[in-house]
């Protein structure tokens, strides 16, 4: 039994100290993990998704009589839409716009009408009052110059100072008839204008009414053509809905895209967007159909960014066109673009995890009998591999993981790094040159081709 005992702990002293021995070797000694400088094709690519729209459709807008700028109707609720999707005829409803918003707009602009009614009849009835009063006073100056008239006939045998009395009062009473007449003939213009404007403002409401009784009976959409009704969106990218506002500056309630021709709409991040370029080809998967690949063309690039939702990023919106056959394709499909912003047919390239950096510079450590930190002047990237533009050659060996002690391991190729400094001085001594040959540029002055205004605008 003792020597069972003895035997058993003996066994579990080796196996623990051989434990403790592999443990020890293995913290002491790292594994290496290398790999060979490629020399071939190299592609940069980026990823993105996006969503299918047709490259051509026809907008379902509303009416045209509600961007009236008398209409003062600047939002409208859509009460009521077809289901997305649904294939309609010419001529077929999709819409109903709120009833009620124009309706109260409606009775406004009546009470108006027949507010700017009484005005012009009040207006009519002033003028003839005011123009009868004047016409008594005229009447009465007449009268009154006769009557001075025979005041001075009879004064013929009286003194001189009882005639040239008589004289004046005479001539009072036709300057008073005079200023009469010229005041009348004054307020009759004053009158026929008074009228005339009443009279323009009560036609410019009575159109206004007519223009929104038109809008009224036109709240009803129907589609100009044949298609699939594809919701439209609003300002905020939104897709339209029931209880969505549209309105004259944002007028698309539905599109009808012709479905023969499809673009696949994306959003790039700012750090990739200057690779991409109008022309590049694209390889499109659509997620709905695994099976299926498409390729592709950039069509546009948004020259200005938008902010992602959430986050203070910027993405820019990116149109590829999508080749091929499409038939089976549908708005709004999510697709998974692969562009190609650059192809290089022979070149060298090495696996991103064999790069290390510093605060200064990117090197490699290259295993040729020892390792050295080798400094490297890399090119573009992809997901998974650098372009090397100098620093090694085809068939060098670099290590995947940093060796131990690596900060004494010796630097070389300092010299690269020095250039790499020097090109990229250049270039910023480029580009400050570049802004200011744009500031010394004149600035032309010109009018706007069009319109009767002098207004100016600047153009560089």
């Amino acid at each position: 039994m003792n020597k069972k005992l003895l035997l058993t702990a003996g066994i579990a002293v080796i196996v623990l100290l051989a434990a403790f021995f592999l443990l020890t070797q293995s913290k002491s000694e790292t594994v290496k993990i290398s790999t060979k400088v490629n020399r071939g094709p190299f592609e940069v690519l980026v990823y993105s998704s996006g969503q299918l729209e047709a490259q051509h459709s026809e907008d379902i807008v509303v009416p045209d009589n509600l961007r009236d700028r008398d209409i003062r109707i600047y939002e409208i609720k859509i009460t009521d839409l077809v289901e997305e999707g649904t294939v309609v005829d010419s001529g077929d409803y999709v819409a109903t716009l709120d009833q009620k918003a124009v309706e109260e707009t409606l009775t406004n602009a009546r009470e108006e009408l027949e507010q700017a009614y009484n005005e012009f009849e009040d207006a009519k009835l002033d003028s003839n009052l005011t123009l009868s009063n004047v016409r008594d006073q005229i009447i009465n100056a007449r009268e009154e110059v006769e009557e001075k008239k025979i005041v001075l006939d009879e004064s013929v045998y009286e003194s001189p100072a009882v005639i040239r009395k008589a004289e004046m009062d005479l001539d009072k009473s036709k300057r008073k008839l005079e200023q009469e007449v010229q005041g009348y003939d004054l307020k009759q213009r004053q009158a026929v204008s008074k009228v005339e404007r009443k009279k323009i403002e009560l036609r410019r409401l009575e159109s206004r009414v007519d223009k929104l009784n038109d809008v009224y009976h036109s709240l009803v959409i129907t589609a100009p053509k044949a298609g699939m009704v594809i919701y439209g969106k609003d300002r905020t990218r939104e897709k339209i809905k029931v209880g969505s506002t549209v309105s004259p500056w944002m007028p698309v309630i539905a599109t009808l895209p012709d479905l023969s021709s499809m673009l696949s709409t994306t959003f790039v991040n700012e750090i990739d967007i200057s690779k991409v370029k109008t022309g590049q080809k694209v390889i499109l998967g659509i997620d709905a159909l695994p099976e299926k690949e498409l390729e592709g063309e950039v069509v546009s690039v948004a020259n200005i960014g938008q902010p992602m939702p959430k986050s203070d990023a910027k993405v820019f919106e990116v149109k590829i066109r999508v080749f091929g056959d499409v038939s089976d394709l549908k708005p709004a499909m999510t697709t998974s673009n692969q562009i190609q912003t650059g192809f290089y047919t022979d070149t060298l390239f090495i696996p991103a995890e064999a790069v290390f950096s510093n605060d200064t510079m990117q090197y490699v450590y290259v295993e040729n009998g020892g390792v050295v930190k080798q400094v490297v002047d890399l090119g573009d990237q992809n997901e998974n591999y650098f372009l090397v533009r100098k620093g090694l050659n085809a068939g060098d060996v670099v290590l995947l993981t940093e060796p131990p002690h690596s900060e004494d391991i010796a630097i070389v190729g300092e010299e690269i790094y020095q250039e790499i400094k020097e090109r990229k001085l250049r270039e910023e001594e480029e580009a400050k040159k570049a802004l200011e040959e744009e500031k010394k540029k004149p600035f032309k002055l010109q009018k706007k081709a069009s319109g009767n205004s002098g207004n100016v605008i600047i153009i560089g």
